[in-house]
């Protein structure tokens, strides 16, 4: 697998502070994709184990929420297996920090309630390892620059652990960053 681009520190894609890992690959081709570079599966640099370490290592302050996994597409399935392995680790490490994932594969898509290509035998374990999914092709004609965490109003924030327990999509809910209580 190869990478197009680490973020360290990065505030843009999922709550306080993360490492966000955008991966090289993409069959999905969104009509004004942001990071369309990223397309090409060989573009960028090989996700070797030197770079895996450096990005653990990134996560281990206290202030770093998490992992975010963008593209490209991390859930092509030439994708899959190579971050099912490296996720894993990150739990094992960090099993109170958050992992996000970005697809523009939908729920339904990625867990075979629809046809698609990015089914394979990781898909269903790394699902499991996530605690935010972003699902959905971006869409121009959808784009709102209002939403928090997303391009398009298509898009959802799916709370995954709440989602394969309950059977029913479940929103993400931010928590509020103020608290509305009053000192008396």
């Amino acid at each position: 697998m190869y990478y197009a681009n680490i973020k360290y520190c990065d505030i843009s894609n999922g709550p306080g502070v993360r490492t966000s890992l955008f991966v090289s690959g993409c069959t999905h081709q969104c009509k004004n994709c942001f990071n369309a570079i990223a397309w090409d599966f060989t573009y960028g640099a090989a996700f070797t184990e030197d770079v895996q370490q450096k990005i653990l290592e990134s996560c281990r302050p206290s202030y770093i929420e998490g992992l975010s996994l963008l593209g490209g597409e991390p859930m092509e399935p030439e994708n899959q297996p190579v971050l099912l392995d490296f996720v894993r680790r990150f739990k094992s490490i960090y099993p109170n920090k958050t992992i996000w994932c970005y697809s523009g594969y939908t729920w339904e898509q990625l867990t075979g309630q629809e046809p698609a290509r990015c089914r394979c035998e990781s898909t269903d374990a790394l699902l499991q390892m996530l605690d935010v999914l972003v699902d959905g092709e971006f869409v121009q004609d959808l784009y709102d620059i209002t939403l928090r965490f997303r391009g398009s109003s298509n898009q959802r924030l799916i709370n995954v652990p709440a989602t394969l327990a309950s059977g029913t999509v479940t929103p993400w809910v931010d928590k509020p960053i103020f608290s509305t209580h009053t000192m008396d």
